[in-house]
């Protein structure tokens, strides 16, 4: 899909996913196109060339995501205080699967032989109990790429940890220290996040540092949905788990506000996997930590839960005759079998082209006409049905929004449901039917929208540090407003800023971010329905926010033309980056904005 407007936009954004590589332009220019898994940046490459190079690219990425997911990472070694070598494997009493005896934790990304304790130990008040002494770099680090330092209590005295990394640096090699990359608290999550980033800095550096030459400027989204310099991006690439998704996030919520529905869920369904999070008063739930390939990976990021489904994802019977979907995806290459590629397994998309949800002869962006014969026939010779394969998928996705909406104690009978991405708009009011949601909101340029929100999003820096006097509220207040101040300096004019503070009752082992300790109880009401009246409130950890708002905003791009309303389910309405599906009972109107909005 190649829209017809003047070449030589100023900025683009880009965001690869497992099937398809989205380009949208500031002109308003939009190219979809099959990525390249063996090589993700030929896709880039191919789309920023469709839609005429710009100056400025902003990009969002599943490199890094994938590398941990596939274990493509770098050889690593670890480097801690006497005693604690095996933390990242003895991890927390919490299993993974609570009544499956035979689920297992991930294996350690370094193996035991690769870790290395060192003298020298901090209290936990940063105090130095004993000192560190000579640092020499132990034998056996010869043949590694990388060296994750991770020392106790390093996250409120890193001069340590700083002493140890000088030397290794000196050495000439690739050391992440935890102290500058993940300085809070609790050492197993902070272990395993900074020797996550020494892990990924390998897979994730040749190809960021190769986008280099796409643009005079680029820039790529973190998983909290702001945006980096490309040279911190491959310093730091264990930011960029949820890069991607987060542009989509940021985008939506802009679009449901506008469509006037500030408390929704964002519903992104791509080819291999969908995102959903929970937008309240026009704002993403912000998250300190997600959990990725089993991996507890403690950085600022927005509260996106991801599920394998996807349009790609293949339909199966397991030995039991019970029906699966996902998480296994046909991906670019073969993709599902209506593509004409190869694919030969029933998939999601095959599904939705039987039941008449996408039109066989306008097809697919990037793709062309679709071969319904072919999708009849492989869901035939599986023994499963379009209606069947359907059910399942939704009834996944039903269960990740009440996810993020009735497991939180949200009603989502007040919320809206925002679908993008290719697939999103074909199953979104399924969705919103089994949850009783009010509306559900398709934005223009849906089936890019990921895209078009890692465009406008702004350039960001989030800090954050341990606070070692919980008590100390009138302190905590002072130290944020330097934190601030620190956020601030990093971008320079026009920059603004927002402080928060991790707060918890005396006795408890989570925490909640507030902007103020006065809010935190109110908080914890919401979240979990009651209060610990003349409980001693603490404050653990302090958080900046700075952002300068992009120069190109979503509102600015042109309106797509093609929307015109209202139209009675059941119907499709094709458009040029996705399809909707307008169930029967279900009507669609064209807002102001240029939105569908979809209503029983």
């Amino acid at each position: 899909m190649d829209e017809s407007h003047p070449a030589g936009a100023s900025r683009l954004g880009v965001d690869t996913g497992g099937t398809f590589t989205d380009v949208v332009a500031s002109d308003g220019r939009a190219v979809k196109l099959l990525s390249t898994p063996d090589d993700p940046a030929r896709a880039v490459a191919e789309g920023i060339t469709l839609a005429g190079g710009a100056a400025v690219l902003t990009h969002g990425t599943t490199v890094a995501t994938n590398a941990l997911l596939e274990r493509r990472g770098g050889r690593v070694a670890l480097v801690t205080t006497e005693g604690h070598a095996d933390v990242i494997e003895i991890a927390r009493q919490v299993r993974p699967s609570l009544y499956d005896v035979w689920a297992d934790r991930p294996p350690p990304l370094v193996p035991t032989e690769l870790r290395f304790e060192l003298p020298g130990r901090l209290a936990a008040s940063g105090r130095e109990v004993t000192s560190l002494g000579q640092v020499e770099v132990p034998d056996g680090t010869d043949a590694i790429d990388a060296i994750a330092i991770c020392l106790l209590h390093a996250d409120l005295n890193p001069d340590h940890e700083r002493a140890i990394g000088a030397v290794f640096r000196q050495s000439g090699m690739d050391a992440t220290l935890s102290c500058e990359v993940s300085p809070e608290f609790r050492e197993f999550e902070r272990t395993v996040t900074t020797v996550a980033n020494a892990y990924l800095r390998r897979p994730c550096r040749g190809y960021l540092l190769g986008l280099r030459r796409l643009a005079r400027e680029v820039y790529v989204v973190t998983s909290a949905g702001g945006l980096i310099p490309l040279e911190d991006a491959a310093e730091r690439p264990v930011a960029l788990l949820l890069s991607g998704p987060a542009g989509g996030v940021l985008a939506a919520s802009a679009a449901a506000v506008a469509a006037g529905y500030p408390d929704a869920v964002t519903f992104d369904m791509g080819g291999t996997s969908t995102d959903v999070c929970l937008i309240r008063d026009g704002r993403p739930e912000p998250a300190s930590q997600r959990v990725v390939a089993g991996f507890p990976i403690r950085m600022p990021s927005l509260d996106v839960h991801t599920i394998g489904a996807g349009g790609g994802s293949v339909a199966r019977l397991d030995p039991g005759g019970a029906l699966i979907v996902g998480p296994e995806s046909a991906g670019a290459d073969p993709g599902p079998v209506c593509y004409g590629r190869g694919g030969e397994r029933p998939t999601v998309t095959d599904a939705d082209l039987v039941a008449g949800r996408i039109r066989a002869d306008e097809g697919l962006p990037g793709l062309g006409r679709l071969d319904a014969t072919a999708a009849v026939m492989a869901l035939k010779s599986s023994s499963l049905t379009a209606e069947g394969v359907i059910a399942v998928v939704d009834a996944n996705m039903v269960r990740a929004v009440r996810r993020v909406s009735v497991e939180r104690g949200v009603d989502p009978r007040g919320l809206a449901l925002v679908a993008f991405g290719g697939a999103g708009p074909l199953h979104a009011c399924a969705l919103a039917d089994a949850l009783g949601m009010a509306a559900v909101v398709v934005p223009p340029r849906a089936g890019v929208l990921s895209a078009a929100g890692i465009m406008a999003a702004p350039r960001q820096v989030e800090l954050v540090r341990s606070w070692p006097m919980p008590a100390d509220h009138a302190g905590a207040s002072r130290a944020v407003g330097e934190l601030g101040a620190r956020a601030v300096s990093r971008l320079g004019d026009g920059a603004l800023v927002e402080t928060f503070m991790d707060c918890r009752y005396a006795g408890q082992s989570h925490e909640l971010t507030v902007a103020r300790v006065s809010d935190f109880e109110s908080e914890h009401h919401r979240r979990n329905g009651f209060i610990r009246a003349g409980s001693p409130i603490e404050v653990v950890a302090l958080r900046a926010v700075s952002r300068v708002e992009s120069p190109v905003w979503l509102s600015d791009l042109p309106r797509p033309g093609n929307r015109r309303g209202p139209v009675k389910g059941p119907s499709v309405i094709s458009e040029a980056d996705c399809s909707v599906w307008v169930p029967a009972g279900w009507s669609a109107a064209v807002d102001q904005g240029g939105a569908w909005i979809l209503t029983r």
